[in-house]
């Protein structure tokens, strides 16, 4: 039986102080396991200065890759602030005031504080939808396969809890992690066998380095939870044929 195509995704974050390194970036981890836990497959991240047409450029061949693109930053009030423009040019629109926004953004202001610069932040792209934002209110936005997010932490999580609802399901992944502290080149022909007899199990093998002693966790990673546990039983068993302990780490 032929397993249902995945739903993909991809996300853009855009920002100079990302590159720079001024600011880390702590959102894409953050959006993976939030796809992850949906049965999403990340495929891909990507990080762009606030240039437009790297925007455009970039946000296009990935919207056509991917069945959901998921931009971070770039919707505030400043001049560098440019994603929304972006955005519109990436699908050939305009933008405009959008009256829900402008009214949602205006009460939250002062009388006279509600000036051009905060004005920017509804100032959306033709036949977008809002994305909700319960912590400062300036929307973000969902426009064709791409939903556009701030990138403060806190807001980008409360817009991926309004996006949550809009996106499909698929099937989750499933992971079972054994840890050793058998070196990685010992390990490798036995990994190799027991990936070619797991086809659709990925098995990767990732080593750490502590105060307690150094090791590798090799983790299994599918979709059938029965077939990935064979394979996490299968690396236990390799390991206790090289006279090694190995452990199951849980998450």
């Amino acid at each position: 039986m032929s397993q249902p195509a995945p739903i993909t995704a991809a996300i853009l974050v855009i920002g100079d102080e990302i590159l720079s390194g001024r600011t880390q970036d702590t959102n894409t981890g953050y959006i993976a396991r939030f796809l992850g836990a949906l049965g999403i497959d990340l495929r891909e991240a990507r990080v762009v200065p606030d240039v437009q047409a790297e925007i455009v450029d970039a946000l296009n061949a990935l919207r056509g890759r991917y069945t959901y693109v998921f931009t971070t930053g770039g919707i505030g009030p400043t001049h560098d602030d440019i994603t929304f423009e972006a955005v519109a040019a990436a699908f050939g629109v305009g933008c405009y005031y959008h009256p829900e926004a402008m009214a949602a953004m205006a009460a939250r202001y002062k009388p006279g504080e509600f000036n051009d610069a905060r004005r920017r932040m509804a100032y959306i792209p033709v036949g977008a939808e809002l994305v909700r934002n319960t912590v400062s209110t300036a929307p973000g936005v969902h426009i064709g396969n791409v939903f556009v997010m701030a990138g403060v932490p806190m807001i980008m999580r409360a817009m991926m809890d309004a996006i949550e609802p809009k996106l499909q399901r698929g099937a989750v992944v499933h992971a079972a992690t054994v840890q050793t502290k058998v070196p990685e080149g010992r390990l490798a022909e036995g990994l190799k066998k027991i990936q070619v007899d797991h086809k659709e199990v990925a098995i990767g093998s990732y080593p750490f380095y502590r105060e307690d002693g150094n090791g590798v966790q090799l983790v299994a990673r599918g979709r059938d939870a029965a077939e990935v546990e064979t394979a996490a039983l299968e690396i236990e068993a390799m390991l206790r044929d090289l006279g090694a302990e190995g452990i199951r780490i849980t998450a």
